[in-house]
């Protein structure tokens, strides 16, 4: 099956953890690949997904560096990627930071941080993205978002759950203004998934078993799940799907929320 041979697919934040994930899912179907870092602590990290990918599948793949925060680098990624390999079809945005501060210790920096990566970064490689779907009548863009997009969390990071919720809105918005141009924008909602961005704070074991015992599934998640729905979200299948948030939680945010939960921590 390959639902994608020839699709220009790039996918933010990818060299490692669920965006890594999702862009071997892409390529396991045909699609060619952008893989996006942000710095040369990642690029041995991105190389290494991009040899893993062409080897395994014999796509085409490509590395550009760049900062989703900055509108320059967002404009530089997108000018290689289309010289490399044409006008990008599908957008993941999967970029994300989640710096865990309470709410009194977090500064500005922090702040502004997260809602340049997890919100303006979203922003400005859809509106990078847009004027060539547009142009040709079709797109996918897909945004990782959160179990944080709907309810609270946790009290170590409120800054991280605005911005998550404001990239559900963002979704929302988006969906309806390009939507009649055949582009379909929606987002995907994993709940705890054991990645480099959760690996310290899953190290302690009586928080890792808190996170299982309060999922339904009594599990968690896995990049490879996030990255299936994905998939469906930027296929032929899901063409009637727009603006939605389809949540891979295990059911997480449909229950009723535990008592102080995560609060000694």
């Amino acid at each position: 099956m390959s639902r994608f041979t020839n699709r220009n697919v790039l996918v933010t934040g990818s060299a490692r953890g669920i965006g890594a994930a999702i862009v071997r899912r892409f390529a396991e179907e045909g699609a060619n690949i952008v893989i996006n870092y942000l710095g040369d602590s990642d690029r041995e990290a991105a190389a290494e997904v991009q040899q893993e990918i062409a080897q395994a599948f014999g796509t085409k793949v490509i590395l550009v560096q760049g900062d989703v925060g900055k509108k320059a680098d967002v404009e530089n990624m997108f000018a290689e990627a289309e010289r490399e390999l044409g006008p990008i079809e599908v957008l993941v945005n999967n970029a994300g930071v989640a710096p865990f501060e309470p709410f009194l210790k977090v500064t500005e920096d922090t702040w502004d941080r997260t809602f340049e990566t997890n919100v303006k970064g979203m922003f400005l490689t859809s509106q990078r993205a847009a004027p060539s779907m547009i142009e040709r009548g079709y797109g996918k863009i897909v945004n990782v978002a959160s179990t944080a997009s709907l309810l609270v969390t946790s009290p170590v990071i409120p800054h991280y759950i605005a911005s998550k919720a404001a990239a559900h809105q963002l979704t929302k918005a988006l969906g309806i203004e390009l939507g009649k141009h055949g582009i379909n924008v929606n987002a995907v909602g994993p709940s705890t998934v054991e990645t480099d961005m959760v690996k310290e704070y899953l190290q302690d074991e009586q928080i890792y078993q808190q996170e299982v015992e309060a999922n339904p599934m009594k599990r968690l998640g896995t990049a490879k799940q996030i990255a299936d729905a994905v998939l469906f979200l930027s296929s032929e299948e899901a063409m009637q799907v727009n603006g939605h948030l389809l949540m891979v939680d295990g059911g997480l945010t449909v229950k009723a929320a535990q008592p102080e939960d995560h609060m000694d921590h």
